[in-house]
């Protein structure tokens, strides 16, 4: 679970309904037609921008950004330091029934232990690992995307409001209702992209980086495997994935 997440999602919202208490009953902040405007239109306008089957499988790519969290990459280095060792002393074969942490090293593993030949690894790795950084970035664009419409369909709530109220200037009960569609079409729109759409592309974003510089380090450890490099060049090698504080080799 990525508390992080949850906890700026949740609490940027609890904030808002708690300065809307403060200001006065929470029914006034709730309208009808607003919600109709903002929130369908905006889901109908993301849909007719992205294919059916992604769209409806947004919930399960939001929930990435809640509840997967890519392996930390000193852990990660540390297991394929020992891998390397492994394979140094017993062979690449020592490594087919060697328990891992993720299903990418065992695929890797596997190749080796096949015998491929280490193009043919890298490029099956590498291709892998540019699928998964697509199928991350549509999901953020499909979020980013949410949070450009929902403000638009506010503004145009806003104006359907105006309109509504202009056109019942002599009616001072009407004019009440339509200035509320007209402020409230805007607010709903902006705490969809601030607070729910635009942080979870973010994250979407962050999780893509991450996992494709988790893939990367695995991919160049590996390699390095495969060939017989000394356990401890791998070691240095690698930990030019990590910032720079934190590259001094363990035990030197």
């Amino acid at each position: 679970m990525d508390l992080a997440t949850l906890v700026g999602v949740v609490g940027s919202l609890a904030l808002i309904v708690v300065a809307m208490l403060m200001s006065g009953e929470l029914g006034m902040f709730v309208d009808g037609p607003s919600v109709v405007i903002v929130i369908g239109g905006s889901m109908f306008a993301v849909m007719a921008k992205f294919g059916l089957g992604q769209f409806l499988s947004a919930g399960k790519v939001a929930a990435k950004s809640f509840v997967v969290k890519n392996p930390d990459p000193e852990d990660l280095i540390s297991e394929l330091v020992a891998l390397a060792d492994e394979a140094r002393k017993g062979g690449l074969l020592s490594l087919e029934d060697k328990e891992v942490s993720n299903a990418f090293i065992k695929r890797g593993i596997q190749l080796l232990v096949d015998g491929h030949d280490s193009d043919v690894v890298k490029t099956m790795l590498t291709k892998d690992r540019n699928q998964t950084i697509e199928r991350h970035a549509r999901g953020a664009s499909l979020f980013s995307a949410m949070a450009e419409v929902a403000p638009a369909m506010g503004m145009i709530g806003t104006l359907i409001g105006l309109v509504a109220m202009l056109a019942n200037m002599d009616d001072p009960k009407a004019i009440g209702p339509a200035m509320a569609v007209a402020l409230l079409t805007t607010l709903y729109g902006a705490l969809i992209a601030n607070c729910i759409a635009g942080p979870i592309a973010d994250k979407l974003k962050l999780r893509a980086a991450e996992e494709a510089l988790v893939k990367s380090l695995v991919i160049d450890a590996l390699l390095a495997i495969q060939s017989g490099q000394n356990p401890r060049i791998i070691d240095s090698t690698l930990r030019n994935y990590l910032p720079e504080g934190k590259r001094d080799v363990i035990g030197t």
